[in-house]
């Protein structure tokens, strides 16, 4: 998503240094060009080598230090910023800002640059709640800066309440709404994640080895890019993407029933979900107790989610997933025609990084005209990316 993009991560001096050490960690990995300035505190806290380290690039700390000040280095930083992160961003910092002072690197450069700039407050309740802070807090929204509000929590200080800095999460992804095209705006997209649980007993479940990523990587990244997202769940150990509207069911019935009330409101439908294709004939109120060497389990056919969406299509783009085994591209085609798709994202869930659970995937986009398109093998999140590019230009078709 940031791949090409330039971020300076201006880091403050708070506790909640460490965080920016993740964040940093996590705008790497989706191949941004990181440049970190610290402050003199924030160095009290984690050297400017861990940073180094990670950027691969020489840590900005001193106005005057001659190497870094030979392109004038606040503003070579400022101008070269797609984006300006600073978090923390400590009460000193954000007071600074409001009243147009800048006497180090780290303000100097905030001043200069015309890139957005995302703040991250983080500091204790009482100084966040403070009428200084508040007006000071208020002066830069109307400046233009963007802030990412504290959440609530135990504080370093023993305090308890609002000022604790979010998660590294939730702030790179804040960031990239404000990098990557806003092409989904208005979308109200709807994806399903996950596997399903069908009860046996009250202590045992029919399942499958879906772990949700694909699925949640798809409504992180529509998120990211403006759309109006709902994720319905099935049981994962995955944390719920910021932005996105989850909801959490355990069976297909139960899945099914989230979908059917939000179908019609919706513009776009992607069924990542791997819906268990069959239930147990009835439920055992009690657990079963071994009695013999074999046992006899009666299965029900559960519905056939993405069949039905497909038969009340209207103005819906809907896009299913084939996870297969053998006969890829065939059993793929044979999905999407039978079950009315606009696309679907067929793999092998046998090839290597491919398989459930795993961070990668290798997928083949097939459409209802007949293209196909291969993609090599690429991270969730980068499947996600190409996958919404692909609706984007199904959206655009169906608006000419």
């Amino acid at each position: 998503m940031l791949q090409g993009k330039t971020v300076v991560l201006g880091v403050s001096g708070g506790i909640a240094v460490y965080k920016a050490v993740e964040l940093l960690r996590l705008l790497i990995k989706v191949q941004a060009e990181v440049h970190v300035v610290m402050t003199k505190n924030a160095c009290e806290f984690v050297t400017p080598l861990t940073f180094q380290t990670l950027s691969h690039n020489p840590v900005h700390t001193d106005l005057f230090d001659l190497y870094q000040e030979q392109e004038i280095g606040h503003i070579s930083l400022a101008e070269r910023a797609d984006l300006f992160l600073v978090a923390p961003a400590t009460a000193n910092l954000i007071g600074k800002l409001a009243n147009g002072l800048a006497d180090d690197l780290l303000s100097t450069s905030l001043m200069a640059t015309k890139a957005p700039v995302l703040l991250c407050p983080a500091m204790n309740t009482n100084m966040y709640e403070s009428p200084g802070y508040l007006r000071n807090q208020q002066q830069l929204v109307a400046d233009g800066y963007r802030l990412l509000e504290p959440i609530s929590g135990d504080l370093a200080c023993g305090w308890q309440g609002k000022g604790k800095l979010p998660d590294p999460q939730q702030i790179f992804e804040t960031a990239c709404k404000l990098l990557v095209p806003g092409d989904l705006v208005g979308v109200r997209l709807l994806v399903t994640a996950g596997p399903t649980r069908e009860e046996i007993d009250p202590v045992r479940y029919l399942s499958n080895h879906s772990s949700g990523k694909m699925g949640y990587a798809i409504a992180r990244s529509a998120a990211t890019r403006g759309a109006e997202v709902t994720l319905i769940s099935g049981p994962v150990a995955l944390n719920e993407p910021a932005g996105v509207t989850t909801l959490q069911v355990g069976s297909a019935l139960e899945m099914q029933l989230a979908v059917d009330e939000r179908y019609a409101e919706s513009d776009v439908v992607i069924k990542a979900a791997a819906v268990a294709d069959y239930r147990p004939l009835q439920k055992a109120q009690q657990k079963i107790k071994k009695s013999s060497a074999e046992f006899c389990l009666q299965l029900k056919r559960n519905p056939d989610l993405l069949a039905e969406l497909g038969k009340r299509k209207k103005k819906q783009i809907l896009i299913g997933f084939a996870a297969e085994t053998e006969n890829l591209l065939e059993n793929a085609t044979a999905k999407m025609q039978k079950k009315n798709l606009d696309m679907i994202v067929a793999n092998d869930v046998t090839a290597e990084g491919a398989g459930f659970g795993s961070e990668t995937n290798l997928v083949n986009l097939l459409f209802a005209d007949g293209r196909q398109e291969a993609l090599p093998l690429l991270s969730k999140a980068e499947v996600a990316e190409r996958l919404l590019d692909r609706v984007v230009e199904l959206l655009d078709k169906g608006k000419l």
